[in-house]
């Protein structure tokens, strides 16, 4: 499937693989990978990560992903739009938008995305509740399959908020997760950060901007924006094969010296040593 489309608002299917053929690309619609059993590696915008039982992935619309299977796998997908989130999740706007920005901003979080270990045996769970329910097919089995789903996209709408700025909660207004968004989209693009820029895309007065996002998520502009680009950096170094000082140009970093620094004082070390401490062979 290569920029597949999604007619319903939802879909659901069991594989059992050997091998995996299929590489999707700018599909119009998300999908949850739950790893029933097997082991292998996900290749995520050329990023990889080695998987196993009870992992789950979250790919969103621009993603492009595949697995290399070691041992034969049962992938569970899960495919849903943006219309199904709107219909489905919640009937409160403000809990919709949030979700709909956790999970537009998931693409920045490549791996399994479970990272709450009591959610681990509650998605199992749920998994095998929807197999259940579609194989066994009684009376009202697609609403309750509904509701599962939706039980599903919030624990990973949670999971994912629990890399968001500390103070972002259910009852975070729509104008900071814009701009939480909007610094997430223009992260390659340092001149679109810059507080009067900023404060121009949003109507802000400049001497303002800086305490509002200070009040409104617990730290302040510019350490968000250097701790979100060092995260992004830190994925490259774990999941990918470029050099450092490719990393420091797709960045924006002066030099190779200049990332050296900005990420020893973010991890305590230089990027090399990160990436050969930590990182599995490619």
């Amino acid at each position: 499937m290569y920029g597949a489309t999604l007619y319903r608002q939802y879909e659901i299917e069991w594989k059992e693989l050997q091998r995996y053929t299929r590489t999707t690309k700018r599909n119009n619609f998300f999908e949850l990978i739950y790893v029933v059993a097997g082991t292998g590696v996900q290749t995520v915008n050329k990023n990889r990560f080695t998987y196993r039982k009870g992992n789950l992935f979250l790919l969103t619309p621009q993603d492009e992903y595949s697995f290399v299977i070691d041992t034969t796998t049962t992938f569970f997908f899960l495919r849903f739009n943006e219309l199904y989130v709107k219909d489905n999740i919640s009937k409160d706007k403000d809990i919709v938008k949030q979700v709909e920005y956790i999970l537009q901003n998931a693409s920045h979080r490549p791996g399994c995305i479970l990272k709450n270990k009591v959610d681990k045996p509650f998605i199992a769970m749920l998994v095998e509740s929807i197999l259940n329910e579609q194989t066994n097919q009684q009376l009202y089995y697609n609403r309750i399959s509904e509701q599962i789903i939706n039980t599903i996209i919030t624990i990973v709408a949670r999971n994912i908020a629990l890399k968001l700025p500390k103070n972002i909660n259910e009852s975070t207004g729509e104008p900071i997760l814009e701009m939480l968004n909007y610094i997430q989209q223009n992260i390659f693009e340092p001149k679109n950060l810059k507080a009067q820029k900023l404060s121009q895309h949003f109507n802000i007065s400049p001497t303002y901007l800086g305490r509002y996002f200070k009040k409104q998520t617990g730290d302040t502009l510019q350490n968000y924006i250097v701790n979100y680009k060092m995260r992004l950096v830190e994925t490259r170094l774990l999941h990918s094969a470029m050099r450092i000082n490719e990393i420091a140009y797709e960045f924006n970093f002066t030099d190779e010296s200049h990332l050296n620094r900005a990420f020893k004082k973010y991890k305590g070390m230089n990027p090399s040593d990160f990436r050969r401490i930590n990182s599995f062979p490619m």
